[in-house]
Parts: structure tokens; C-alpha cells; sequence
């Protein structure tokens, strides 16, 4: 197929999209009364916020907002139903405690080797002395704890959580998931060691050997098993839109590794093809429906209001199944590939805008005049940004796919300020937001020190638009510089030197976000602090309970 009947083609589907768009006015797709949307809350408690991560003042204020708004007052929820989630809660907390405590321990040896490569970019010569801490090595290590570290403990986790609350069925097999997670933090231990070592398979997002990538393998399998165990018991017939995303996720995630790590399958341009498949598709088919299941979660959650349109977001799950599939390839515009590939890729990459704009419009209708909860929810600040991150991300990626754009941008700082939009502006804020949402609801305590909430949003998000800022126009500078035939190679590097001191001041903010994070979390699993002995919402159910 030659680059006219690609164009074609994607010209008659954006076509026949626009048709489907008018009918789905006609016939009320973005009904807001749709039942399916309202699947996530107990009869008589939508107009009831759920802020488990707000001190007791803050949800009073909470719920005021949102009571101003006009949505209604709720009823008395049912309490039948609200004891069954609270089983649901007891039944995957020690798993989800396990996975969130990896997380953030990852997280810290990501961040510590994220600085570490920051700064060497203009300070070469510091630490040297060791071999694992040059440049190749430290930022590998980096990239390795993120991707394989801190998103897929956290997204999990997150998972474990709310699986079983939509299927109103308490997990089962979370054994299965103990071992499994075992396994995976011993792989990436061996890993981050094997990277540290100098030995790597010498690809992105792939560098730990295959031989280690079996133990991944293995340790997913068992991790996948309690959500399959779940669905097949569950007590529901309508499947939340956040289980499409979960579900999927799981199964997206071994086909890709399976199909990448398999030794001797590809070579030479395929090798090159395969890898950008990979390292594109493990975010948009792994990361990001878990952080999209966790915003259609607790959004709607936090404000205890549905979100406007359910068949917008069915609409955003499939256009993301549909298009996301080959956009890695415009990494490749200029490579030894086929023409028809990066072409196809840079319409699919075009196309995403559509589950973008399904996002993105379903998100802004439901916190329509809400808008204030933002203030006194933690959970909510960080997940509303983060959802507005996955579309700055996303918009930005399509553009970046466009060949004049890409011939200025590809190969230089401005790309990888583009992947931390995705993997920590969006992912990484939407897991954050999620994780003091669940907490308080597995430990049956509230956090310590809501101050030092406000303390982790502001240094990370601060700290994060100075580094995105900075690298975003290092990037353009450099390449500019480095299409200008005149100009010589060292000025695209002169150029880029007081942005990337930029980017190693914001990477240090967010690694003390980050710190107070961790700190954070380890004051309210221990039990320190002034509010500890407070009753949250998940103490006070069993107590209901054991007195019923």
C-alpha cells in the first residue's frame, strides 16, 4: 500500500468518525443520565464526596462545594452495600500496602539516579571514580526503576484496589500476587544490578537481559491472577469503564514484553522497528489505561457525582485500543523503514486526538462548575492535573509525529521533556493522587500531616514545570542548531548548558517532593502523628459491622 492510499484510508475513517460523532448527538451519547456511569456508588450516595485524604475539616468544605454546586444532597447510602466494599477494601489491603511500599521505595532509587544523570549532562565530570555511575549506566538505572519500579507497583496496586470495589467481590487469590510481586521486584533488583554491571541487551526500555526477563514474565502471570480469579466471581453484570482499562492493561502488557524480549526473533531494522513499538505501546497500552481507570474512578468518586457521559468514555477506550497500536514508528521518520510505516504512524498519531478529546471533554463536563473541589480535595488536585497533563502529552505527541516538527525536535533534549509529560505529568500524577485516596482506606488511619500533601503537590508540580520548561527548549534550541549547516556541533551543546542547570533545579524539587512523599507515607503506616487515633471511614464500616 503506497502513502496516497494510507492518507486515503485515514481520510474515509476520520470521515466516517465525523458521521458516528452526529449520530451520537442524535441518539444521546452524551446523555448524562447514563446508569452505567453511576455502577461505582452504593443507591443513595451519589450528591456524598469521598475524600479520605482530606483532613475532617477540609471534606466539610468538600462536601459544601459540591452541595453549592447544585447536584443534589445524597440520601442514605446503603449500608449493605457499603459493608461489602469495606470487605472488598480488608480483602486486597495487605497486597496493595506490599505493592505501594515497592512503589515508592523504586520510586526514591529512581529519583536519586534521575538527579545523579541530570546533573552530570552539565557537570561531566562528578562521580566518575565508579563505572556504574556514568552517564550510560546511572540514567539506564533511572529509566529501569521508573518503567519497571515505581508506575507498574503503584498502577497494580491501584488495581488491586479497585477491581474489587467494581465487582463488589472481594479479591481472591491474592496470594498469587504476593508471589508474583516478589518475583518482579527480584528480577528488577537483578536487573538494575546486571545495568550496573555493564550488562544490558543494548536496547531502550528493554536493556535488563531476557534471561532475566523471565522471572518478569513469570512474576506478571501470578500478578494477573487475582484479577482474573475477581472478574470471573464477580457480583456484578456491567463492567465499569475502569475495568475495560485494567483488564486490558493486563493483557496488553505480556503480549508486548513477550513479543519484545523473545531472543532472536528480530534483527537489524525489524530490531529497530519492534523497540519503538515496545517503548511507545508499554506506556499508551500499559501505564495509560491504568491511569485513565484510576482518573474514571476517582473523580467521579471525590465529588460523588457520575461523570457526564459514560458512552464518551467507552468511546475514549476503544479509540485508544484502536489508534495507539502503531504510533511508535514516527520515531523512526528519517531511519532506514518503510515510507508506508512512519506514514501510517503519523496518522494514527493524528488520530489519537480522539480519545484524547473524549478524555479531555468528559473530565472538564463532569467538574463543570466544581471546580472548587479542587481546593479542598488532595486526591482530586492531583488527578485533575494529571488528566490534563495526558492531554497536553498526547497533543503534543501528535504533533511531535509530524515530519516538519520531528525534523526539529527528533534527537534532542525537546523529546525526552515529552516523555516525563507522559510517564510523570500524567501517570505518575494520577497514581499520586490515587495512592492517598486508598492509604487511608487500607490502614484505617488518615494521613498525619495534611500539610505535608499540599508540600508534595506544590514542590513536585513546581519543581516539574521548571524541568519540563527548561528541557522543552534546550530541546528546540538544539535543534535548530543543529540544522543549521553553518553553525558547528558544539554550539547545539553550548546551547542547551543554562537550561539543563534548569532542568537539575526542578528534578531537585521533585526529588524532595518525592522524599516528603515517602515520609509521608511512612508516618501513616506506622502511626505517627496527631491524627492517627482519628476513625477513617474504612474503621468506622467494620465497627458498624461487628456491632450489626
Amino acid at each position: 500500500m503506497n502513502t496516497v492510499a494510507i492518507l486515503l484510508s485515514a481520510f474515509v475513517l476520520s470521515f466516517v468518525a465525523l458521521l458516528v460523532f452526529i449520530w451520537s448527538q442524535r441518539t444521546g451519547l452524551f446523555d448524562r443520565s447514563s446508569k452505567g456511569a453511576e455502577v461505582i456508588f452504593a443507591p443513595g450516595e451519589v450528591g456524598r464526596t469521598e475524600e479520605p485524604a482530606a483532613a475532617q475539616s477540609a471534606q466539610a468544605s468538600l462536601q459544601g462545594a459540591i452541595d453549592t454546586a447544585g447536584a443534589g444532597r445524597a440520601t442514605r447510602a446503603d449500608a449493605n452495600e457499603l459493608a461489602e466494599r469495606a470487605r472488598a477494601d480488608a480483602s486486597a489491603a495487605p497486597l496493595v500496602f506490599f505493592m505501594f511500599s515497592c512503589a515508592i521505595a523504586w520510586l526514591l532509587v529512581a529519583s536519586a539516579a534521575g538527579l545523579t544523570a541530570s546533573i552530570k549532562l552539565h557537570e561531566p565530570d562528578w562521580l566518575v571514580q565508579q563505572a556504574w555511575l556514568t552517564f550510560g549506566r546511572i540514567r539506564t538505572i533511572h529509566l529501569n526503576a521508573v518503567a519497571y519500579g515505581w508506575a507498574p507497583m503503584a498502577g497494580l496496586g491501584i488495581a488491586m484496589f479497585v477491581i474489587p470495589r467494581l465487582l463488589k467481590t472481594p479479591l481472591m487469590g491474592a496470594r498469587f500476587a504476593f508471589v508474583g510481586a516478589v518475583f518482579w521486584n527480584a528480577a528488577l533488583i537483578a536487573g538494575l544490578g546486571s545495568i550496573a554491571a555493564g550488562i544490558n541487551d543494548g536496547l531502550e526500555w528493554l536493556e535488563i537481559p531476557w534471561q532475566i526477563g523471565i522471572l518478569f514474565a513469570a512474576g506478571g502471570a501470578l500478578i494477573g491472577l487475582p484479577l482474573v480469579f475477581t472478574l470471573v466471581n464477580r457480583r456484578v453484570e456491567h463492567l465499569y469503564v475502569s475495568v475495560w482499562y485494567m483488564a486490558c492493561a493486563l493483557f496488553w502488557l505480556p503480549v508486548l514484553f513477550v513479543v519484545a524480549k523473545m531472543p532472536g526473533l528480530h534483527q537489524g531494522v525489524q530490531q529497530a522497528a519492534m523497540n519503538w513499538w515496545f517503548g511507545h505501546n508499554v506506556l499508551g497500552l500499559f501505564y495509560t489505561p491504568l491511569a485513565l481507570a484510576s482518573v474514571y474512578y476517582f473523580l467521579p468518586k471525590v465529588i460523588g457525582r457520575p461523570i457526564q457521559s459514560y458512552n464518551l468514555s467507552l468511546l475514549g477506550f476503544w479509540g485508544l485500543a484502536f489508534f495507539y497500536g502503531q504510533v511508535g514508528g514516527h520515531h523512526l521518520i528519517g531511519g532506514p523503514v518503510p515510507g508506508r510505516m512512519v506514514t501510517l504512524s503519523t496518522v494514527e498519531s493524528m488520530m489519537m486526538i480522539v480519545p484524547v478529546a473524549a478524555l479531555t471533554v468528559n473530565q472538564y463536563q463532569t467538574l463543570q462548575g466544581r471546580l472548587s473541589a479542587l481546593r479542598w480535595s488532595p486526591t482530586l488536585r492531583f488527578i485533575g492535573v494529571g488528566g490534563l497533563m495526558y492531554t497536553a502529552s498526547s497533543v503534543q505527541g501528535s504533533l511531535e509525529a509530524l515530519r516538519s516538527m520531528n525534523a526539529v525536535t527528533h534527537f534532542t533534549h525537546y523529546t525526552v521533556a515529552h516523555a516525563h509529560l507522559g510517564l510523570y505529568g500524567f501517570v505518575s500524577f494520577v497514581f499520586f493522587g490515587a495512592m492517598y485516596f486508598v492509604m487511608p482506606r487500607i490502614t484505617a488511619r488518615e494521613w498525619p500531616y495534611p500539610c505535608l500533601i499540599a508540600a508534595h503537590f506544590w514542590l513536585v508540580s513546581g519543581g516539574f514545570t521548571l524541568y519540563f520548561v527548561s528541557l522543552t527548549t534546550a530541546g528546540w534550541l538544539q535543534g535548530l542548531a543543529m540544522l543549521d549547516a553553518a553553525r558547528p556541533f558544539m554550539d547545539s551543546v553550548a546551547v542547551t548548558l543554562p537550561y539543563l542547570k534548569g532542568r537539575s533545579l526542578g528534578g531537585a524539587f521533585m526529588v524532595l517532593g518525592h522524599l516528603v512523599f515517602a515520609m509521608h507515607f511512612m508516618a501513616l503506616a506506622l502511626g505517627f502523628g496527631p491524627q492517627r487515633d482519628k476513625p477513617a471511614l474504612f474503621r468506622q464500616l467494620l465497627h458498624k459491622e461487628a456491632v450489626a
